[in-house]
């Protein structure tokens, strides 16, 4: 019997790393599985709410002990936060997580802008290096006395 893909890999197909990668150590790592974990508690307790959404009274519900999982999850991560000095999440990234925007979607978009962007300013730095060359072969042309101020300038890697 064979195990369905799904199965076999728990994350989702965005997820940033395979299902095969480690997290990374330290307290980040730490932290990434923390989060799964309320990830996983949060799961916990909207299965276990649908499930306990019966009429019978008298039977005891598993709501509030999920819930209290749920709370002492977060309370781990808070701890968590204290030790957590160095790392900084922009408001904007969170802002677009609040509005259900995949941060991962939204690197990606940002990355092509700056690509695009790149190229853009690489054909104007091309256009401008042809017309000074253009020009400066147009003024030796018709004034050949200036050809010794109209040397060009060496190129190197770092000019671009």
């Amino acid at each position: 019997m064979s195990i369905p893909s799904d199965a076999a890999n728990p994350h989702a197909p965005d997820s940033p790393r395979s299902s095969q990668s480690p997290p990374p150590s330290g307290v980040q790592g730490d932290l990434e599985l923390e989060l799964l974990g309320v990830a996983t508690a949060l799961y916990n307790l909207g299965t276990t709410v649908i499930n306990d959404s019966t009429k019978e009274r008298d039977k005891p519900k598993q709501v509030g002990a999920r819930a209290n999982d749920v709370v002492r999850q977060l309370a781990t991560i808070d701890d968590m936060s204290q030790g957590i000095r160095g790392m900084t999440v922009p408001l904007q990234v969170l802002a677009d997580i609040d509005n259900a925007r995949n941060p991962m979607q939204l690197t990606k978009e940002r990355l092509e802008r700056a690509a695009t962007e790149n190229q853009f300013m690489n054909g104007k730095i091309a256009a401008l290096e042809s017309y000074r060359t253009l020009l400066n072969e147009a003024l030796v042309k018709n004034f050949p006395e200036t050809a010794e101020y109209l040397d060009p300038r060496p190129k190197h890697a770092t000019d671009r």
